[in-house]
């Protein structure tokens, strides 16, 4: 008789370690879905390097869409931009991906949209 009592035992404790790791599995499931869909608060625009480091350009600039070397000016505080890149021949002639010197100021001009 204590072999069928020990064995009813058995299958009880299996069954209900059985259950407690389903139960742990789903809890994990559910914790690892919610921390992966939760949203940021801080900011809706990513993060760009120059804005973690605080200054707006670096010595080397690589023009982006829609940019002018005016736009840059202001944005970087350089006025002399086109002095300081011999490779320009047409100020108005910038396109995305031109990589350019920049001397950026300690105070740029902030850009109005």
């Amino acid at each position: 008789m204590d072999s069928k009592a020990t064995k009813k035992w058995m299958r009880r404790a299996v069954g209900m370690a059985d259950a407690a790791s389903w139960c742990f599995a789903l809890v994990l499931l559910v914790l690892i879905l919610l921390s992966s869909t939760k949203e940021s608060s801080l900011t809706e625009e990513p993060v760009k390097g120059n804005q973690l480091l605080g200054r707006p350009c670096e010595e080397i600039y690589v023009v982006r869409e829609g940019e002018t070397l005016h736009t840059i000016s202001d944005k970087c505080g350089d006025p002399y931009i086109v002095e300081q890149n011999p490779h320009i021949h047409d100020p108005d002639d910038v396109f995305p991906g031109l990589v350019i010197k920049i001397t950026p100021s300690k105070h740029p001009r902030k850009l109005l949209r």
